[in-house]
Formats: C-alpha cells, structure tokens, sequence
C-alpha cells in the first residue's frame, strides 16, 4: 500500500524528511478496523513527532492521526461497525499513523462520519473536536460556573484548529460569553465567523483587553499556544478560583503563580484515553458520534481551511512547513492517492 513516513527525524526542508513509501497492508485483528483512508488532516503533533521520534534503525515512521474512511474488514472482537462503514476518528498516538491506504485503529476511538460532510471535509474535525471537548466539559467543566466571577471564557489561540472547534462548542451548546485571541485580519474573521462573542489580540497585552470589554474577570482560559510567554497576564485576567486549561508543551511553567488566586490548573492530552486503554476509551467514540449528529443537524461546521491536494510526501510537507510557521487557521486536509 501507498504511505507516507520518515526513516530519521529532520527538519521539514530537508529532502527526505518525508518520503512516498510502498508498505505491507496491514491485518485487523482484536477490536481494530482495518480503514481505506480516503482523506486526513494535519495537525501540530504531527510536525512534533516527526521531530522528536526516531524511528529504529532501518525502521519507518507512519505519521498523521485525523483521517475518514471506510471501513475494509473487522477483527474479530468488534462489535459497532461492519464493512462499508464511513468513519472518522483521530488514532492512538503509539500506533503507525493514517498517512497510508489502509491504517488499523481501535473501534472504541472511532465515531461514524457526519453524513452532510465530504471525506475531506469530515477528515478536519476529529483530533480538535475531541481535545476541545475533553478540555470544556471534562477538564475546565465551563457548564459550572466560577462565583463571582464573569462567566466567559478567553481562548488563546482561536484560529487555529482546536481554538476553532472549542470556539464552535462553547458557544452552540453553552452560555459562557467567548473570547477569542487572534492577531491578524483573516484570523480575526475566522475566529468571529465561527462565533466568538468578541476576538482580541495576542500580540498585545491581555488583562487590558479583557478590562475593556466590561464583562468581569472570565472564570475560565483555554491555551491552545504560547502558554509560557502569555502566564503571567493569564493569572491576571483570570477570577480568583478560576479554571485554566493548557494544551501545548511549555518549557517551564511555574504554577506557584497560581496559588495566591487558588487557580485551578487543567492539562489535555486527546491521546491518553487511547495510549493507556483507560476504562472509559470508549467516551471518545461516543464523543464523536454526537459531533457527527451535531454536524449533520447544522449547529457546528468543519473548519476545514485549506486542502492540498493528494496524500504524498511533496503534499504532506507542504502542510508541516505552514503548520511550523504558526500561520495557519483552522484545518489542512489532504485527499485521496
């Protein structure tokens, strides 16, 4: 089958960085489908792990995790899809990824793909939508309200694709007032069309922008990006008792800042359910399930914002380097072999 990996970690300009390969079809076996995988998405862990994991010597790394497809055949522990199956799902972090024909994951990380969307388009919403969701409504619990405190919530990083989906999610099904980080004109469009209430710059100070708005001291903060350089004006802004959640990789983060205010502090990883078989890895199953519902009944949209074209090495490269540059919004997806 047509895939696309690494044989050794380097920068996304070096020639073999990714390369076109022709791998062995992989074989379902436990409760893992076996999916022909008709379009994928490109995410920041994709450009991390080609960077930080080294593939043994002589081996090949698969990456990509987005991906929708149709199901090709079952192992034989699986009991919620049958061949023929549309499907979308994000996979497990510790397995080959989906920038292949065929790829092999988990039936209890795998939701069935929203019926009104194309594979390209339905290939952009798993990886976000599920770290959106576990962070509001698992970790940041924004549908309880902090007391005293304005019950908003700032999304850093707004724009991009978890920014998108969880700007999408907290305004369709809650209250909370949303505030949205984005520095350019585009991105400030983007975030506004999907909904944000109000959208502020990154690139300024916080706490001054969020005072100005009138609206109290937000309950809540959901960091996508630059945690590190925005923490300070973060514990600021933020209600005493307030939530915040993180999901990139700071270099230090010193939490004592937090304290005096009693801020709660809230990490999101999409891949721990699946890399630790946690008791309820079937939660993301049905996470994407009524993302799909939710999809097709019109109150959420893909936030699909480029596409590239086929899946290939020339393509897959293309996706990394502008996700590296910290310039893109919303979703890349590619398509078809």
């Amino acid at each position: 089958m047509r895939a696309v990996g690494y044989r050794q970690s380097q920068p996304i300009i070096a020639e073999t960085s990714l390369i076109d390969l022709d791998l062995p079809e992989p074989v379902a076996g436990g409760r893992d489908l076996l999916v022909e995988v008709k379009a994928v998405s490109v995410n920041p862990v994709d450009t991390k792990m080609r960077v930080r994991s080294q593939p043994a010597e002589g081996a090949v790394n698969v990456l990509g995790w987005d991906a929708a497809g149709i199901v090709k055949a079952l192992g034989p522990q699986v009991t919620g899809f049958k061949p023929g199956d549309a499907v979308f799902y994000a996979g497990a972090i510790d397995r080959p990824g989906s920038n292949a024909e065929f790829h092999l994951v988990d039936e209890r990380i795998v939701g069935p793909k929203p019926k009104t969307l194309s594979f390209a388009e339905a290939a952009a919403l798993p990886l976000t939508a599920i770290t959106a969701w576990e962070m509001l409504f698992d970790r940041l619990d924004i549908r309880k309200p902090v007391p005293g405190a304005g019950h908003a919530l700032l999304i850093i990083g707004g724009a991009g694709g978890v920014g998108s989906a969880a700007i999408q999610l907290a305004r369709k099904l809650t209250d909370v007032t949303v505030i949205a980080t984005a520095s350019r004109p585009e991105t400030q469009s983007w975030a506004q069309q999907l909904g944000a209430h109000h959208v502020i710059d990154h690139t300024k100070p916080l706490p001054a922008q969020i005072a100005a708005l009138g609206i109290g001291a937000p309950a809540f903060v959901f960091s996508t990006t630059h945690t590190d350089a925005h923490l300070a004006g973060i514990v600021e802004l933020l209600a005493p008792q307030g939530r915040l959640g993180l999901i990139d990789d700071p270099k230090a983060l010193d939490a004592n800042s937090l304290k005096r205010k009693s801020l709660s502090l809230h990490w999101e990883l999409m891949f721990t359910r699946s890399l630790f078989k946690t008791a309820d890895m079937d939660e993301q199953g049905k996470l994407l399930a009524e993302v799909s519902r939710l999809v097709d009944d019109g109150t959420i949209r893909t936030t699909l914002a480029e596409h590239f074209g086929p899946i290939n090495a020339a393509n897959l490269k293309r996706a990394h380097a502008l996700i590296e540059s910290n310039r893109a919004k919303g979703k890349i997806v590619l398509e078809g072999f």
